[in-house]
C-alpha cells in the first residue's frame, strides 16, 4: 500500500511541476494534500497506525516552524545582502576593466581576467544569478569587441559565474549543511581547495585554448600610454577592499575565529563600507539592497518550506526506507554505491534545480552513505561539486538562461556548445576530489 502512495506522490509532483506552477508551491501543495489524505485514511484505519504521526498535517506545520527557527540558515540572508551590496559598490566593474588592460598581451587574457573576477565575486557572494548576469553584461561586449568568439566567451562567463555555488560563502553549502546536519564551517573549509582548483583549471584551459586557437581568443597589445607600473598600481588599489573583505569572511571561518553566522555579519558590514567608500551608497541604494535581499531570502525559504513538507510526507509513507532498501540491495561496494548516487544526482541536474535535489534527494540518500562509512563532509562536497554542473547542463541549467537573457544575438545552441568543455572540467575536479579525499578533509 505504501509503495502505491509513494508512486502517486512522486507522479503528482512531476505532473504538476510540468504545468509551470512555481516549484515551491508545487512541493508544499502536493505534500499538504497527501498529508491530509494520509490523515483521512488513517482515521478509517486504511493505513498502518504506527505511521499516523508522520502523516498528520500539524506535523508538516511543525516542520515549517523548525525551518524558520534553524540557526544554521541565518547566514543565508546576510551573505545575500553582502553580495548585492558588493554589486552596488561597482568594485567588479572596476576590477574587470583594470584586469582587461593588464592582461591584454596574455593569450586569452580577457577570459583569464573574467575568471579572476569570477573568483572574487564567488568568494564575496553565493548568488549565482547576479554573478552570471554581471559578468555577461560587462565582459561579453568587451570580449566580442576584442575579437573573442562566443564559443569561448560564453563558456567562460557561464562557468565562472557559477563558481559561487562551491567557493564559500556558498548559499548551497549553507542549505546543504542545514539539511544534512553537517556544520556549515566544515563544508566551507572542505570546499575551499576544490573551488579554487576548479578556477585554476578554467584558467589553464583558457590559456591552452588561446594558444592553439589564437584567432578565437586573440592577445592584444597594451597601449603605450598606459605604463605597466601604473596599471598594477591601479589594480592593487582597487583589489585591496574586496580582498580584505574576503580575508575577513573566509579567513575567520576557515581558521575557526568566527562561525559562519558571525562571519556573515562581518561580510554584510564590510560590503556596506565598500559601497560607502566608493561613493555609491545612498539611502535609496540601501533600501533597494534590503528589498532585494528580502525577496531572494523569501524565495529560498519558500523552497525550503515546500521541500521540507514534501520530504516529511515522503518519509511518512516510507519513502526513505524504500530508497535505502533499494540502494543497499545494489551489488556494489561502498565506493560503488557513492559513485552510483553521484551519477544519479548528475543526471537529475539536467532536469531539476540544485535546491530540489538538496532538499528532497540528498536527505534520503545521505543516511545510506553514512552507514557505508563515508565521511559526511567529503560525501557532501562531492555532491556539491556534482550539483554545480546542474547550472550548466541543459535543458534547465539556470546559468544558460541567465546568459541567454543577458547577451544579445546569441542562440541557445551556441551556449550549449560553449559550456561543454567546462562541464568536462567540473567532472575532472569531481574525480580528483573522489580519488584524493584530503583535498576536502585537510
Amino acid at each position: 500500500m505504501d509503495a502505491v502512495f509513494i508512486f502517486l506522490l512522486a507522479s503528482c509532483f512531476i505532473a504538476v511541476m510540468f504545468t509551470g506552477y512555481p516549484v515551491a508551491f508545487v512541493l508544499g501543495g502536493v505534500a499538504v494534500a497527501f498529508a491530509a489524505l494520509g490523515t483521512l485514511l488513517d482515521s478509517f484505519a486504511v493505513v498502518d497506525a504506527d505511521m499516523a504521526s508522520l502523516r498528520m498535517v500539524n506535523f508538516v506545520a511543525n516542520r515549517i516552524f523548525d525551518a524558520l527557527s534553524s540557526y544554521s540558515l541565518i547566514p543565508m540572508s546576510m551573505f545575500i545582502f553582502m553580495g548585492l551590496m558588493l554589486d552596488k559598490s561597482g568594485a567588479a566593474e572596476r576590477l574587470l576593466t583594470q584586469m582587461h588592460r593588464l592582461l591584454r598581451p596574455v593569450p586569452g587574457g580577457m577570459a583569464v581576467a573574467v575568471v579572476a573576477i569570477g573568483v572574487i565575486l564567488a568568494a564575496s557572494t553565493g548568488i549565482i544569478g547576479a554573478s552570471v548576469v554581471l559578468l555577461a553584461t560587462i565582459a561579453m561586449p568587451a570580449m566580442r569587441a576584442a575579437g573573442y568568439r562566443d564559443t569561448i566567451g560564453l563558456g567562460v562567463v557561464g562557468a565562472t559565474g557559477c563558481l559561487g555555488i562551491l567557493i564559500p560563502p556558498s548559499i548551497m553549502l549553507i542549505v546543504m549543511g542545514d539539511q544534512l546536519q553537517i556544520p556549515v564551517g566544515d563544508l566551507f573549509r572542505g570546499a575551499v581547495l576544490p573551488g579554487f582548483l576548479l578556477a585554476t583549471a578554467y584558467v589553464i584551459y583558457v590559456i591552452v585554448y588561446a594558444v592553439f586557437n589564437s584567432e578565437a581568443a586573440p592577445a592584444l597589445a597594451r597601449p603605450k600610454k598606459q605604463p605597466l607600473v601604473a596599471l598594477v598600481r591601479e589594480l592593487t588599489s582597487t583589489l585591496i577592499g574586496p580582498l580584505l573583505l574576503i580575508v575577513a569572511v573566509l579567513g575567520s571561518i576557515v581558521f575557526g575565529i568566527a562561525t559562519p553566522t558571525e562571519a556573515s555579519g562581518i561580510g554584510a558590514a564590510g560590503a556596506t563600507l565598500l559601497a560607502l567608500s566608493s561613493g555609491r551608497l545612498s539611502w535609496a541604494t540601501f533600501r533597494e539592497v534590503c528589498d532585494e535581499t528580502a525577496l531572494t531570502t523569501a524565495f529560498l525559504f519558500g523552497l525550503i518550506f515546500g521541500a521540507s513538507c514534501f520530504s516529511v510526507v515522503l518519509r511518512g509513507y516510507g519513502g526513505d526506507e524504500l530508497i535505502e532498501g533499494a540502494l543497499f540491495a545494489l551489488p556494489l561496494s561502498a565506493d560503488g554505491t557513492l559513485i552510483f548516487i553521484l551519477f544519479v544526482v548528475f543526471l537529475m541536474g539536467f532536469f531539476l534545480d540544485w535546491m530540489e535535489i538538496i532538499l528532497i534527494v540528498a536527505p534520503l540518500v545521505f543516511p545510506v552513505l553514512l552507514s557505508l562509512g563515508h565521511e559526511p563532509a567529503w560525501a557532501a562536497i562531492l555532491m556539491a561539486i556534482c550539483l554545480q554542473t546542474s547550472f550548466l547542463t541543459p535543458p534547465v541549467g539556470m546559468a544558460l538562461f541567465y546568459l541567454s537573457n543577458s547577451v544579445e544575438n546569441v542562440e541557445i545552441g551556441t551556449i550549449y556548445r560553449a559550456v561543454l568543455p567546462f562541464i568536462a572540467i567540473q567532472a575532472g575536479i569531481l574525480v580528483l576530489a573522489f580519488l584524493l579525499p584530503r583535498m576536502v578533509l585537510w
